[in-house]
C-alpha cells in the first residue's frame, strides 16, 4: 500500500523550534490535516531546502509551515522555490525577544509572498488555522471543522463571561 503524502509540510530550522512548532502539529492533527515535520536549515543545509521546496508541489503538498529564528530566512527560501503558499512562524531569541525574526520573515521582496505570523505559541497556532482556511477552499470538509472551531471560541468566551457574572 503506497504511503498517502501530507497535505502540509512543516519545516523548522532547528530541532530546538520544535517547542513551538509541536503547537502547529497538534492543532493540524486536531482538524484533521496530515503533516509531515522536517528539520531543515536555510544557512546551514541550503541545498536541502531548495531541493525540497523545487519538489514539494509534486509530492502533494498543498502548504508549507515553516518556523525559524534570528535571520529566520527559511520561509523566504522555501518561498523563492515554490508556488505553494508558504506561512512563516518567527521563533522567539533571547537577543531581541523574536523581534528579528518576525521582520526577517515579514520583510520579502515583492513577488516572494510567505504569510507571516505572530511570534511564539499564537503564531504557531494561527499558521496551523490559515493553512487549515487554505486547505478549505478544495474540501469543505475543513470548512465545517473551522465553523466548529469558531463555535467553540465563541462558546469558550461566553462561558468565561458567566463565570465571571456568578463570581
Amino acid at each position: 500500500m503506497a504511503k498517502q503524502c501530507a497535505q502540509v509540510a512543516v519545516l523548522m530550522g532547528s530541532a530546538s523550534d520544535w517547542g513551538i512548532v509541536k503547537e502547529t502539529v497538534d492543532t493540524l492533527k486536531k482538524f484533521g490535516v496530515t503533516v509531515e515535520v522536517k528539520v531543515i536549515s536555510a544557512h546551514r543545509t541550503p541545498d536541502l531546502a531548495a531541493e525540497f521546496a523545487k519538489n514539494a508541489r509534486s509530492r502533494g503538498y498543498k502548504v508549507i509551515i515553516a518556523a525559524a529564528g534570528g535571520a529566520a530566512h527559511l520561509a523566504g527560501v522555501i518561498a523563492a522555490h515554490t508556488t505553494l503558499p508558504v506561512i512563516g512562524i518567527p521563533i522567539h531569541t533571547t537577543f531581541l525577544n523574536g523581534l528579528d525574526s518576525l521582520l526577517s520573515i515579514v520583510q520579502m521582496p515583492g513577488g516572494i509572498p510567505v504569510g507571516t505570523m505572530a511570534v511564539g505559541k499564537s503564531g504557531a497556532v494561527n499558521a496551523a488555522i490559515f493553512a487549515v482556511q487554505i486547505l478549505s477552499l478544495s474540501d469543505k470538509s475543513f470548512e465545517d471543522k473551522l465553523n466548529q472551531h469558531k463555535e467553540d471560541l465563541k462558546k469558550s468566551v461566553i462561558e468565561g463571561d458567566a463565570k465571571i457574572q456568578s463570581d
